[in-house]
């Protein structure tokens, strides 16, 4: 497998709750392949008994490959489209996600029942609803891409040579994209809109958790892509509810320019260990606010219940608090009573634990854990070298964050930690690619090829150099014609 180097972690490291079966490994119990559709739909189309799947806009493909072999073409015409042809599409995207809420809500309904019935997480639950609010947002997610500048044709460096070659670094789409995520179903129109934007086709295979949402959101965007310069192929469900399709997607080199996994630890590392095609790693966020013997408390205490409670089921939530030891005796009883009043689970050292009755003991396992819930981690260090330490052996290289009125606290911190964001006074929430004016994030990478950290237009794109002469050879004259 070729690793290049993003996060959004939906499970845990270690021991933890069961993966979705994105994850590539034994097939799930009781899953069937989606190869057939029912007449009048796409094979990407599911029914369900509380819907009325609308008409096709093409057959779709059979397998996998068949797929990749259509992405592929689709990629090669998006590679000659303009940014004014991509906006229009990315523009009717919008419309259709928009025409077609009535259908994709209730899909949504569909799967949010059937995983309520299967005895799904309150967190798994959380991230597939799908709500008439967050639709439209999703449909001004793709209208706002469509007023970003084009990244794709613009000159990233450029020279001119002694001799008069000029030499242009241009940046071009990567090509095909595949997807391989959990139940999220804002996954699904992000990336697809983003893979518009920039001029890739987008290959989907999300979680047969979401699988009536994800086809009816895929059928409004082919929908409405019909209409448009951008072909329909540009964005499709990967064939298959099963393991099997997500290792044949994996083994697609060639046709397959990459591969971003969102989701739990077991499904990135099995996307890592076992993908012929090249990886975009993401990583799973155990992230850390450290409060320091500078810090402001009052300041440390609201950026602690944003980071842990704002919205916990995300990567980039506190999963850990480290305190320095001179502050603790007045930042914890009211940290930890304000967590408890938002109904956070504190697992703590035993100097933790010895100031507020609702802490449980800590377990080593804990450390390293991506709670994606109400629960947080906690312990008492000495000093911020030692944070560091803690954070160097249990943390995932994704967001870290510091709170200290400390110039030299700050810049420790933040040149001593491997991560791909730091947070100095501002809480780790802000890892996110909207927030920091990336606009609309395919993820968060942890790793350092590529691309790291949240993950916006450009790290879709590469780069290609153009050299352009005026009959310039390289070894002197050229030989005459006969």
């Amino acid at each position: 497998m070729t690793a290049v180097g993003t996060g959004g972690g939906t499970g845990t490291t270690g021991p933890g709750p069961a993966t979705e079966d994105a994850t590539p490994g034994t097939r799930a119990a009781g899953t069937t392949r989606q190869d057939t559709a029912p007449p009048g739909t796409t094979r990407q189309d599911t029914t369900s008994p509380d819907t009325t799947t609308p008409g096709a806009t093409s057959p779709g493909a059979a397998t996998v490959r068949e797929a990749a072999v259509a992405a592929r073409a689709a990629a090669t015409r998006l590679a000659t489209t303009t940014g004014a042809e991509r906006n229009a599409a990315l523009t009717a995207v919008a419309r259709g996600l928009t025409a077609r809420a009535p259908w994709i809500l209730a899909a949504n309904r569909q799967d949010v029942r059937e995983a309520g019935e299967a005895g799904r997480s309150a967190t798994v639950l959380d991230r597939l609803t799908v709500t008439e609010r967050q639709l439209a947002d999703l449909a001004r997610t793709a209208d706002a891409l469509a007023a970003e500048p084009d990244p794709v044709g613009g000159t990233a460096s450029g020279s001119v040579m002694p001799n008069g070659l000029e030499v242009r670094r241009v940046r071009v789409p990567l090509g095909v994209v595949g997807m391989i995520y959990e139940g999220r179903p804002n996954v699904t129109v992000d990336a697809a809109a983003l893979c518009l934007k920039s001029g890739n086709a987008a290959l989907l295979r999300g979680s047969s958790t979401a699988r009536h949402t994800n086809a009816a959101l895929v059928h409004a965007m082919r929908e409405a892509l019909a209409g448009t310069a951008v072909p329909v192929d540009a964005v499709q469900l990967v064939p298959g509810t099963t393991h099997d399709s997500v290792r044949e997607l994996m083994s697609l080199r060639g046709l397959v320019d990459v591969l971003v996994p969102r989701g739990g630890h077991d499904l990135i590392q099995a996307t890592v260990r076992d993908s012929a095609v090249p990886v975009i790693e993401t990583g799973v966020g155990n992230c850390h606010v450290y409060v320091d013997e500078h810090a402001d408390l009052d300041k440390a205490l609201a950026i602690l219940l944003d980071a842990k409670t704002q919205r916990p089921s995300v990567c980039n939530a506190a999963e850990s608090l480290l305190v320095h030891e001179k502050v603790a005796p007045a930042f914890l009883p009211r940290a930890l009573s304000a967590l408890a009043g938002h109904g956070v689970t504190v697992h703590g050292d035993e100097r933790v634990r010895s100031l507020h009755p609702s802490v449980v003991a800590a377990t080593e396992e804990d450390w390293g854990r991506e709670y994606l819930s109400l629960d947080l981690a906690a312990a008492v260090v000495g000093s911020l070298d030692a944070a560091v330490r803690h954070i160097r052996r249990h943390g995932s290289g994704h967001t870290e964050a510091i709170v200290t009125d400390s110039h030299g606290a700050a810049r420790r911190f933040v040149a001593a930690l491997d991560t791909a964001v730091v947070a100095v006074n501002a809480s780790t929430r802000f890892a996110d690619g909207g927030e920091i004016g990336l606009g609309t994030e395919l993820g968060i990478s942890t790793q350092k090829l590529h691309a790291r950290g949240p993950m916006g237009l450009a790290a879709l794109t590469t780069t290609k150099y153009v050299l352009v002469g005026d009959g310039h050879i390289r070894g002197g004259a050229a030989a005459p014609l006969p």
